[in-house]
């Protein structure tokens, strides 16, 4: 180990953190502005316990008034703290890369929080010129036809060895649905898989909009269906062509551009990286390319409507640094909008758990891809780092019950 770094108990390497938050004056600035922070966390905790170590080696227990979710922390430096309050989530990443706080398990940190949203405001959100430089980057990144394939190039196209690496072996890239406790992570994703299918039972001509590596349209393939299979990742469509059946038609090709009627449709997890703004656009392509009668069977995340609002004026983490352009939905929405479109909503399924479950799977088999050296070496420490946290921070929302994942069917009438 390198002089000026540590070693904390989530297993990185970080530089090593001033616990004073720097000297002087400012370190006094710092330290009352963030014991305020503290003392606002203690009162929004309504349910569930933090135990925390602050930078002057003093404990507190914050919340511990009604049963729920039990973390530990330990503040290392109290600018870490202050990164929060002014950037939200994005501060909360950039004070763990810098080693300025850490805990043994940050998935329950996040779950109690998330749990706890409502009663600590806007605490998780960026405030003033940081929300606004947020929102402006976020802005920048808008899905249109040049915008997504940008956005998507920058996600899906980090290569598909890197994926394969952590997925299971049909590199499945969305939430499993577990049949049994204990199901692995392969078996359940094939159950996944013919949970869309049901969906589909019948139809002879389906869409896939947003395929992946093809192996939801190789399922329904199996089944008998003629399948179309949309992307806009050339890594994805490279391996699907060369993995799955030549009878496929793998098209990179814009949703908005599709033409050409379907018995019905399949869109796992896809509606994400869409973005506000081009709702409109996804469903008016279901409502034309449906057949009258046809279903589209549609797997997506959905924030909790009551912090939908300020999720939307802000950029958060994920969209700052995993997913440019995204946006979780809004189901009330969403809703709107298909019953705008003549499609009927039925037999909506949650399982926000699984998804919980599917992202510890994914970690742990991340974790031993980086232990055995199975990473392509460009991924340095650094991105490890932050894809352990993308999973872990998405792990405490599907736990704390701030975000879930559902399968809805919708009908055209």
């Amino acid at each position: 180990m390198t002089a000026g770094t540590s070693f904390n108990n989530d297993g990185w390497s970080a530089p090593a953190a001033d616990p004073r938050g720097g000297g002087g004056v400012l370190a006094r600035l710092w330290s009352a502005s963030a014991a305020r922070l503290v003392d606002r966390i203690d009162r929004g905790l309504v349910a569930g316990t933090l135990h925390a170590t602050l930078p002057d080696g003093s404990t507190r227990t914050l919340g511990g008034r009604a049963p729920g979710f039990e973390a530990t922390v330990t503040l290392h430096a109290w600018r870490g703290l202050v990164r929060v309050a002014r950037a939200g989530s994005v501060g909360l990443y950039q004070a763990w890369e810098a080693g300025e706080w850490s805990s043994p398990d940050p998935v329950q940190m996040f779950a109690l929080f998330v749990a706890n949203a409502d009663a600590l405001g806007g605490l998780a959100r960026a405030h003033g010129p940081w929300r606004w430089a947020g929102r402006l980057v976020h802005w920048l990144h808008r899905n249109t036809r040049r915008g997504s394939q940008r956005n998507i190039h920058a996600h899906y196209d980090l290569g598909n060895f890197f994926y394969a690496a952590w997925l299971d072996p049909e590199l499945v890239y969305s939430s499993a649905r577990y049949a049994c406790p204990g199901q692995d992570l392969a078996a359940a994703q094939q159950h996944k898989l013919e949970t869309i299918a049901k969906r589909l039972q019948g139809a002879k001509t389906v869409l896939e909009i947003g395929c992946g590596w093809g192996a939801l349209a190789q399922h329904l393939h199996d089944k008998g269906m003629q399948v179309t299979a949309i992307s806009l990742s050339d890594a994805q469509l490279d391996w699907a062509r060369q993995q799955r059946s030549p009878a496929i038609d793998f098209r990179k090709q814009d949703y908005r551009d599709v033409t050409g009627q379907f018995d019905a449709i399949a869109s796992v997890e896809m509606v994400e990286a869409v973005g506000r703004e081009y709702w409109p656009d996804y469903f008016a392509c279901l409502a034309r390319c449906l057949t009258s009668g046809g279903r589209a069977a549609i797997q997506y995340i959905a924030i909790r409507e009551e912090l939908f609002p300020a999720y939307a004026r802000s950029a958060d983490f994920i969209q700052s640094y995993i997913f440019p352009g995204g946006m979780l939905v809004s189901e009330a929405e969403f809703r709107q909008l298909a019953a705008g479109h003549g499609l009927d909503w039925r037999d909506q399924q949650d399982f926000a758990l699984d998804y919980a479950d599917t992202l510890e799977a994914w970690r742990e088999k991340f974790d031993r891809a980086i232990a055995q050296g199975c990473l392509p070496p460009h991924f340095d420490a650094r991105f490890q780092r932050l894809w352990r946290f993308y999973l872990m921070y998405c792990e405490g929302g599907f736990r704390g019950g701030g975000i879930t994942v559902a399968q809805v069917t919708l009908v055209k009438v």
